[in-house]
């Protein structure tokens, strides 16, 4: 692996870690993620391969990181606090973002470290024509556990309401008409 990658992986990994302390939900909470898979898809998704059954690889992939996104978007708390959302990364949502972003890596350092032929074994027997199947169903497994979970957090904090300070409720509440 090279420089580059332990770094986003690692990245990556640590997004998550620094949920598990409680923190405001801000715009940092979605780009901060987004920008380091947004980099990673434009450093190694060069292709998106279909010749034999590289899309059926992909898209198996590509299911496994949504499960995982979801999931991890589920089990993560959020809350209000004065007027401000907080969210907090329970234990299972940081295994779930583990799970999916170490399998990415451990595959990688297998492939690197002796497991290369087992890799090439498989895809012979089970028709994946290239390499670059295997980059593009772990970027796009990468790419979609990132995406969905933080779609499945933003779906649920909007069902969240901030408390709303109490000026506000008294200046916005209709005068009833007998005071008038």
């Amino acid at each position: 692996m090279t420089t580059t990658e332990w770094i986003t992986d690692i990245a990556l990994l640590l997004v998550v870690f620094r949920q598990l302390r409680e923190g405001r939900l801000d715009l940092r909470t979605f780009l901060i993620p987004l920008g380091i898979v947004a980099f990673v898809a434009s450093s190694y998704l060069d292709t998106v391969p279909t010749a034999g059954n590289d899309l059926v690889l992909i898209a198996v992939l590509t299911a496994v990181g949504a499960a995982l996104g979801v999931g991890g978007g589920l089990c993560t708390r959020i809350r209000t606090s004065g007027e401000h959302l907080l969210i907090k990364a329970g234990a299972v949502s940081a295994t779930l973002w583990v799970l999916g972003m170490g399998a990415r890596m451990g595959f990688q350092l297998w492939t690197e470290h002796g497991g290369a032929d087992d890799v090439g074994r498989f895809s012979a027997a089970h028709q994946i024509t290239s390499e670059q199947a295997w980059v593009a169903a772990f970027v796009l497994m990468a790419l979609t556990e990132v995406v969905t979970r933080l779609a499945t957090i933003y779906l649920r904090s909007r069902r969240v309401r901030p408390a709303v300070p109490a000026g506000a409720v008294a200046s916005a509440a209709p005068v009833p008409a007998h005071t008038r």
